[in-house]
C-alpha cells in the first residue's frame, strides 16, 4: 500500500514566520513592477539616455516576468522548492544591489531583466508556499493573506518611489530590497520545507524546446503588448513579425507540452474545471486592477498636474479597506457563502466604481472626489481576489497546487499587461476622435468663439505682447483646451468600457462557476 506523503501544513509560529516570509517577497515583487515609473525622468538623466531606451528598464523586468512564471513550478521540482525559492531572492537581492551601481543604460536593462526573472518565481511560489502551509480548511485566510499583497503592491510603489526620488536619489529604489530579501533568504532556508513529490529530471529529460518556444512566444507577446502603441501598432514591420511570432511560438509551445512525456508546464492540469475559470477570471481582474492602477495615476498627473507621490497616496485608502476586507470575505468562504455570489457581486461594485469614477472626471476633480469611489473599488477588489483565488486552488492537491498558482499567475501578469496596452492605446485614439468632433464645433463665424478668441487676445496684449503674437497665443490656449477636453472624455470611456466589461461577466459566472463547498470537504476529509 503506497504510503501518504507528509503533510506541508505548519502550525505556530513557523507557519507565522513562512507566511510573512512569503508574503514581503511576494509584495517586492510587485511594487518592483511600478516603483520604477516614477523614477524613469532621473534615471534618463543621470545615465544619458533617450526616452525610448530607459523605457526599456520597465520592460526587461515585465519580459523575465512573464517567461519564469509559467516554468516556476518545474524549476521548482528541478532544484527543490526551497532551494529554488532562496536563490530566487538572492537573485533578486543581488540584482537591486546591481542595478543601484549600473554606470549605463544597457547595464541597467540587463539587470533589470535577471531581476525580473528571480521577481517572477517570487510571486507565484509564494503563493504554492502559503497555501500549502495552511490547512485544506483555512486556504480562503491563506489567499487572503498573499492576495492582500498582490492588492497592496502596485498602490505602494509610486508614493514610496516619489517619496525616495524627492528626498534621496533614483538607486535607492533599489537599495531598500538588500535588507528585506537578506532576512527572507536565511528565513527562507531556515524554514520553508520541499515537498516529497517534486521530482527531479535528468538533463535528457528537459524539454529544452519547450523551453524555447515559451520564451519565444511570450517574449514576444509581452514586446508586443509593451510597445505597441509606441510604434504604433501593426503599421510597425517590426510588431507585424513579433505578433506572428508571438502567435506561432505559442501554438507550437501548447502543442509540445501536450504530446512530451515531461512538459515544463502541465496543461493537463487545466482539466480541473475550478482552475479554468479561475484562470479566465485571474486575467480579467488582472485587466480591471492594473488597468485602474494605471490609468488613475496617468489622469492625475498629465491632466490634474499631481506629483507621483500625490497619485499613489490618492490609492492608499482604497487598499486600507482591502486589508480589510480580505479577512471578512475570508470567514464568509469558510462559514459556506458560494464563491460564485462572491465574486459577482465583487464584479458589479467594480462595474459600480467604474460608473461613479466616469461621472466624477474632469478638469477640476479633486482627491477628495475620488475618496469614496475609490473606497468602493477597494470594497469590489475585496470581494473578487480571495474568492478567484481560493475557487482557483481549491480542489487541487500536491504538485498540482503549484501548476494552478503558475497558470493563475500568468494569467493575473497578462491581463495586467493586455489591460495597460489597450487602454494607453484606447486613451490615444479616443483623444483624437473627441479632437476632431469638439474642433468641428469651432466655427471660426461663430460669436460665441470670435469674442472668446479676442478676449484671450486682449488678455495677452495686456502682458506686452503684439497684436500677431496675442492672436497667434489665443488660438493656442483655445487648442490646448479643446485637447484637454477630448483627454478627459477618452478617460471617461475608458473607465465606462471596463466597467461594461465586468458587468457582462456576472451572469457567466453565475452560469459557469460551481460551488466547491462539496469537493472542499471532501478534500478535508481526504487530508
Amino acid at each position: 500500500m503506497e504510503q501518504p506523503l507528509p503533510s506541508l501544513v505548519e502550525y505556530g509560529s513557523r507557519r507565522v514566520i513562512i507566511t510573512i516570509t512569503a508574503v514581503v517577497c511576494a509584495l517586492l515583487e510587485i511594487i518592483d513592477t511600478t516603483i520604477v515609473n516614477v523614477a524613469l525622468p532621473d534615471m534618463r538623466g543621470s545615465l544619458g539616455a533617450t526616452l525610448n531606451e530607459v523605457s526599456w528598464v520597465i520592460t526587461a523586468y515585465s519580459l523575465a516576468n512573464v517567461i519564469i512564471v509559467p516554468m516556476t513550478s518545474w524549476l521548482s521540482q528541478q532544484f527543490g522548492r526551497r532551494n529554488y525559492f532562496a536563490v530566487s531572492v538572492i537573485i533578486f537581492t543581488v540584482c537591486s544591489f546591481l542595478c543601484g551601481n549600473a554606470t549605463n543604460i544597457w547595464e541597467l536593462v540587463f539587470f533589470r531583466f535577471v531581476q525580473g526573472l528571480g521577481g517572477g518565481a517570487l510571486l507565484v511560489t509564494s503563493q504554492t508556499i502559503i497555501t500549502e502551509s495552511w490547512p485544506t480548511e483555512k486556504r480562503a485566510t491563506a489567499q487572503a493573506i498573499y492576495t492582500l499583497g498582490v492588492i497592496v503592491g502596485p498602490t505602494l510603489g509610486p508614493p514610496l518611489g516619489g517619496y525616495i526620488i524627492d528626498n534621496y536619489a533614483w538607486p535607492y529604489i533599489f537599495y531598500i530590497n538588500i535588507p528585506v530579501g537578506i532576512v527572507a533568504a536565511l528565513l527562507t532556508l531556515q524554514y520553508v520545507r520541499s515537498p516529497q513529490y517534486e521530482k527531479k529530471r535528468s538533463v535528457s529529460e528537459v524539454d529544452w524546446l519547450g523551453i524555447f518556444l515559451l520564451t519565444v512566444g511570450i517574449g514576444s507577446l509581452q514586446f508586443v503588448l509593451e510597445k505597441g502603441q509606441e510604434e504604433d501598432w501593426f503599421s510597425s514591420s517590426l510588431i507585424v513579425v513579433l505578433s506572428v511570432v508571438a502567435v506561432f511560438g505559442l501554438f507550437f509551445f501548447i502543442w509540445r507540452q501536450w504530446v512530451y512525456e515531461h512538459p515544463i508546464v502541465e496543461l493537463r492540469v487545466l482539466r480541473n474545471g475550478n482552475l479554468r475559470i479561475g484562470v479566465l477570471l485571474s486575467f480579467i481582474m488582472g485587466f480591471g486592477l492594473f488597468g485602474s492602477t494605471f490609468v488613475i495615476p496617468l489622469y492625475t498627473q498629465s491632466l490634474l498636474g499631481w506629483t507621483a507621490q500625490q497619485s499613489g497616496m490618492l490609492q492608499l485608502p482604497s487598499t486600507i479597506f482591502v486589508a480589510v476586507m480580505m479577512p471578512v470575505v475570508a470567514i464568509l468562504i469558510q462559514k459556506g457563502v458560494p464563491q460564485k455570489y462572491l465574486i459577482a457581486v465583487g464584479m458589479t461594485v467594480f462595474f459600480i466604481f467604474s460608473l461613479l469614477s466616469y461621472k466624477i472626471i474632469g478638469p477640476d476633480t479633486s482627491a477628495g472626489d475620488f475618496f469614496w469611489v475609490l473606497i468602493i473599488r477597494g470594497f469590489g477588489l475585496g470581494l473578487l481576489s480571495v474568492p478567484v483565488s481560493t475557487m482557483s486552488l481549491s480542489t487541487l492537491k500536491g504538485k498540482e497546487i503549484g501548476q494552478g498558482a503558475a497558470f493563475s499567475g500568468m494569467m493575473r501578469q497578462l491581463g495586467g499587461a493586455f489591460g495597460v496596452a489597450l487602454i494607453s492605446t484606447f486613451v490615444t485614439r479616443q483623444t483624437d476622435y473627441h479632437r476632431a468632433t469638439l474642433v468641428e464645433h469651432l466655427d471660426v463665424n461663430n460669436p460665441d468663439v470670435v469674442n472668446r478668441i479676442a478676449q484671450t487676445a486682449a488678455g495677452m496684449r495686456a502682458q506686452g505682447l503684439d497684436v500677431g503674437a496675442a492672436q497667434q497665443k489665443a488660438y493656442a490656449l483655445v487648442d490646448a483646451g479643446v485637447m484637454k477636453q477630448a483627454t478627459i472624455l477618452s478617460y471617461m470611456d475608458v473607465f465606462l468600457w471596463v466597467g461594461v466589461l465586468f458587468l457582462i461577466c456576472v451572469p457567466f459566472v453565475l452560469i459557469f462557476v460551481k460551488s466547491s463547498k462539496s469537493k472542499v470537504n471532501m478534500a478535508d476529509a481526504a487530508h
